[in-house]
């Protein structure tokens, strides 16, 4: 080695990455939906496609038929958050605990699998709790129990919405307008898994088109989590501290580019100091992508985002 440093030789360093960290990246530098070998893994093979229906697929509910994940959409979901969540799970270690609460077949339309699914710490506390439901279009008739009908909550079988036990409406105080609107623009590149979702119907038009879309549509979860951070933002002061509980029904699907309106009231009712809030997500001019939404928090500030 010189005596100028030329040929020094640091120590190797392990390097790591995920599919999502490459998306990830993708998606910052500006790729667009035109280049979709950048935002979707590089564009699957078959295989890949193959693989991610067989994972959904590969632990059977005993006694049921097997429902087929390639046409099955989200139905409704509520979370109970019971601790903060730490910003890295490193050293440490996290699991999720699924179990399955119903299972009612809808006719024609489909049947319902609702679940309920903590995440924990091994050995340690629980964080937050979440009831959900998926509908499988078109996979009923098999003689299961009906649940509740779609005339009791006000749903027509055509809509995507899952009813399964009784469940309780939410609808908006009637007569009033919103105490917030929140605007929220998504763009033909939303729709592209970097949530770690590699679902082909949210990336590629072909798997939307067999299901009835029209195309790829966006995560449901990405409707449900924008509504959270909505009222999170125009009601918590942005504080997480400030919901307890958050739920939503999926009514219809998004479309990459759709611009979408979630309109929210404060009721007044208050629950062991929780005010109850209610809100509806609509795309811009047209259908109700979210209908029966209810939270629980403590308001800090009233704030629209237009």
């Amino acid at each position: 080695m010189s005596s100028h440093g030329a040929g020094f030789d640091y120590p190797p360093q392990d390097v790591a990455w995920l599919k999502r960290d490459v998306l990830l990246f993708a998606h910052s530098i500006g790729c667009t939906v035109d280049e979709l070998h950048f935002l979707y893994v590089y564009m699957p093979t078959n295989q890949e496609v193959i693989d991610f229906y067989a994972r959904s697929n590969a632990i059977p509910i005993p006694g049921l038929p097997k429902f087929d994940h390639r046409r099955a959409v989200d139905g409704q979901r509520l979370i109970t958050f019971l601790k903060p969540l730490p910003s890295s799970s490193d050293g440490r270690k996290f699991e999720l605990r699924s179990r399955v609460l119903g299972v009612y077949d809808k006719g024609k339309a489909g049947s319902v699998v609702e679940t309920e699914t903590v995440l924990a710490e091994k050995g340690c506390d629980e964080y937050t709790k979440a009831i959900g439901s998926t509908f499988f279009i078109g996979q009923g008739n098999w003689g299961g129990p009906k649940g509740i009908t779609w005339k009791d909550c006000g749903v027509l079988p055509s809509s995507n919405s899952a009813t399964g036990p009784s469940t309780t409406s939410f609808p908006p105080p009637e007569g009033r307008e919103p105490d917030v609107v929140h605007i929220t623009q998504t763009n033909k590149e939303s729709a592209h898994l970097l949530n770690g979702d590699y679902n082909p119907l949210h990336a590629t038009p072909e798997h939307g088109q067999k299901m009835g879309f029209g195309g790829a549509i966006m995560h449901g979860l990405y409707s449900w989590n924008t509504a959270c951070h909505a009222l999170l933002q125009s009601l918590g002061g942005s504080d997480p501290a400030n919901m307890r509980e958050f739920q939503a029904r999926f009514a219809a699907p998004v479309k990459p580019g759709d611009k979408l309106v979630t309109e929210v009231w404060k009721t007044g009712t208050i629950e062991d100091d929780w005010e109850e809030i209610r809100f509806i997500m609509t795309v811009e001019g047209g259908k109700m992508v979210l209908s029966n939404g209810r939270a629980f928090m403590k308001c800090s500030s009233i704030k629209s985002h237009l």
